[in-house]
């Protein structure tokens, strides 16, 4: 999935500082710094990685996050790559047998984003083995991914993507849920209104509103109906059309009568023997 926003060019700054001790494929590292960068991350350190640093298949793989590796820095030991860090979260998969608090990604994100000014890190292990036990003792706090109990096993880049993620959203200001318009202008009341008139007018002149006891609820489902769509002004223009190619035939909608029917103005006329057309079960609907 690509989504990348060409438009934006203020790097990313902050967050947790992400260590990947003795990590085994330059593969990974590269596909580790994508994940990173995706969440807003950019500090990387590395802890003897087995095929040596810097690695040509980490950048291939890092698909452009090169920000990332760039930067990254190397350790001869974990204590040393964690060393001036106020802040340590240890990432594991499985209980060592020791007394350590364990949180989720999404508390450690919380916890971070609530001490903004200390140096915080997250800790991942080799991919075959994970983190050893000595590592481990070394942070504040384990972390562990909640997913199925018979199979939480993650690659090493997805298991960065979940823990950069949620430090993400905890500062994301972006809504859960909004509508992308692509610059087109929403639909006013007023618009819509003469909308649904229209179309109103149209739906009695066929028949279709009938009995009239049951007019007003069908009409407020209705107004409802198109009500959630959010409709732009353009949208509301194209459902005008649609009402005028129904009524007078594709070909005067776009003539003369296209005037009539384009909805601006007032909710029109139907052209004559509009609803004799119609089934006569359609005239009983209820």
């Amino acid at each position: 999935m690509s989504g990348t926003d060409k438009t934006q060019t203020t790097p990313p700054t902050g967050g947790p500082v992400i260590i990947l001790v003795e990590p085994q494929l330059g593969e990974n590292i590269g596909m580790v710094a994508r994940a990173m960068l995706n969440c807003g991350l950019t500090k990387l350190r590395l802890v003897e990685p087995r095929d040596g640093w810097p690695s040509e298949k980490a950048q291939a793989a890092a698909s452009g996050a090169d920000i990332v590796l760039d930067g990254a820095q190397v350790f001869e030991t974990t204590a040393a790559a964690v060393a001036d860090l106020e802040r340590l979260y240890a990432a594991t998969a499985r209980p060592r047998g020791m007394v350590k608090t364990v949180v989720t990604p999404r508390q450690a994100a919380l916890e971070m984003h609530a001490a903004p000014q200390a140096a915080t890190g997250i800790l991942f292990g080799p991919e075959r083995s994970g983190l050893i036990n000595d590592d481990i003792a070394l942070a504040d706090a384990a972390l562990a991914v909640p997913l199925n109990p018979t199979f939480a096993s993650l690659n090493l880049a997805q298991a960065v993507l979940l823990a950069g993620y949620e430090w993400y959203q905890a500062c994301a200001e972006r809504p859960a849920r909004s509508l992308e318009t692509n610059a087109a202008a929403p639909a006013s009341k007023s618009e819509l209104i003469n909308f649904f008139e229209r179309l109103e007018g149209a739906l009695d002149e066929t028949g279709f509103l009938l009995p009239v006891e049951k007019r007003p609820r069908m009409v407020r489902n209705l107004r409802n109906l198109f009500g959630r769509i959010e409709a732009t002004q353009a949208e509301v223009d194209t459902l005008h059309g649609i009402i005028s190619a129904l009524r007078f035939g594709r070909g005067q909608a776009h003539g003369g009568a296209g005037k009539v029917g384009s909805g601006r103005g007032g909710s029109g006329q139907g052209g004559p023997g509009a609803a004799a057309k119609l089934p006569a079960e359609r005239k009983r609907r209820s």
